[in-house]
């Protein structure tokens, strides 16, 4: 099947929206624990189609406020093929939008500007791991990721990697040409990028964005956060906070930060755990410890990405965990759980978690979150159709009904979130 005929099977359902309003009020009786805000969930699919030889992945979310001509703002889905026989073997960009609030979508516009470029002879470079959000100060839609590399259409193992990024023009519903962030010239930033991260942009304009990073010389990954500027073209470095990681397998990686009223969030990605810690400044922050629930059990996340929800009235974790009937999942990465997070033990409030994306066999650990309007909050999803080896292809005709959709779990706060863009 050609990219074109992959692209048109899937978007016979993208401009139809379906809706299953599962209603969970999530409201605190103890007067001891921290403030709840009651929200609700509502279900839709952006897409749906699965041809057994593609499928999309790494599906986000970003806003642009309303306008003058433009009562709603303007919701733009970025997602990009991936060729399921292989392993991170990834295809051009594309983007869609809707400027109702999801009722209706325009059909995924492949990003030429983001299709894989030639490096030398036998290696090609694209961008991967997308996320896009509105910078309110230069008044743009600025999208980071970071560049992955491939020779014979496998990923380069040992390879350089930089975070890249680029900005959408809502005339042409078209992202630029991504750019590279310079980073300082030491080795072990020859192989960092703020892939799957989520970014804090500060009142003056400045972003806090989170990398991580790797030493050919060393076994683990580390993170830090970069203080970066951005004047609605360029991303430049200014410095990075401390350097973190942890002595398991891989260390430290895929961080996503957060603000919550006066501090800073970070929650990261180990082999074995999903890790939190937190700063004053945003730079500097403590040392790491793995993720429990407040009984003190493990929280059981491994091996993938969790990500923020940020209400004015109270800081929410979303993540995948073990223990859930669902050890037919590649690496537990699904269903997608909610939980609110206690800010000053670090811990999760296990009477808060609910299952926000169910599961259907497929791995929905790659998401991204995004704050729509003060009363919505979005969770965007797309069903990863691989799974363990020799094989690794879920089957169109699969057990559990994986079809390879793009869920939009959609959190109506009943108290307006002050933190929307």
């Amino acid at each position: 099947m050609t990219r074109r005929s992959f692209c048109a099977a899937t978007l016979v359902t993208s401009i139809v929206a379906v809706f299953v309003v599962a209603v969970n009020p999530c409201v605190a009786d103890d007067p001891l624990e921290p403030n709840r805000t009651a929200f609700q969930i509502e279900r839709t699919v952006l897409t749906k189609g699965y041809d057994g030889t593609k499928c999309w992945v790494h599906a986000r979310a970003g806003i642009i406020p309303p306008g003058p001509d433009q009562p709603e703002p303007t919701v733009v889905v970025t997602t990009q093929p991936l060729m399921i026989t292989g392993s991170d073997v990834f295809y051009a960009l594309n983007s869609t939008v809707s400027r109702n609030l999801g009722k209706s979508w325009a059909p995924l516009m492949p990003q030429k500007l983001f299709e894989r470029r030639r490096i030398d002879d036998d290696k090609e470079e694209t961008i991967c791991d997308f996320t896009p959000r509105w910078h309110r100060e230069s008044g743009v839609l600025l999208g980071t990721g970071q560049t992955v590399q491939y020779k014979n259409n496998k990923v380069i193992k040992v390879r350089e990697r930089q975070t890249a990024y680029a900005v959408f023009d809502p005339a042409t519903n078209q992202w630029s040409k991504p750019k590279h962030l310079q980073m300082p010239d030491d080795i072990r930033f020859k192989n960092s990028g703020a892939g799957s991260v989520q970014r804090v942009d500060l009142p003056d304009g400045n972003i806090l964005l989170p990398v991580y990073f790797k030493d050919p010389k060393k076994t683990q990954f580390g993170v830090t956060v970069c203080l970066c500027k951005f004047d609605g073209n360029e991303l430049t470095y200014l410095k990075h906070g401390n350097e973190m990681t942890v002595d398991v397998k891989r260390g430290l990686y895929e961080p996503s930060v957060a603000k919550f009223r006066e501090r800073f969030f970070l929650t990261l990605r180990n082999d074995d755990h999903g890790y939190v810690t937190s700063s004053q400044d945003g730079l500097t922050y403590d040392q790491p410890k793995r993720w429990k629930f407040d009984d003190g059990t493990d929280l059981g996340n491994y091996n993938t990405q969790q990500h923020w929800v940020t209400h004015s009235d109270g800081l929410y974790l979303v993540y995948t965990r073990k223990g859930a009937d669902n050890d037919h999942v590649f690496r537990h990465r699904a269903p997608l759980f909610i939980a609110q997070v206690d800010p000053d033990k670090l811990t999760l409030i296990k009477s808060t978690e609910q299952i926000i994306v169910p599961e259907r066999g497929a791995r929905l650990g790659n998401f991204g979150i995004a704050n729509i309007t003060s009363n919505e909050t979005w969770v965007v999803v797309t069903e990863w159709m691989q799974t363990w080896g020799p094989n690794h292809v879920i089957p169109v005709d699969n057990k559990y009904g994986a079809d390879n959709s793009i869920h939009i779990a959609k959190i109506k706060w009943s108290v307006p979130n002050q933190l929307a863009d």
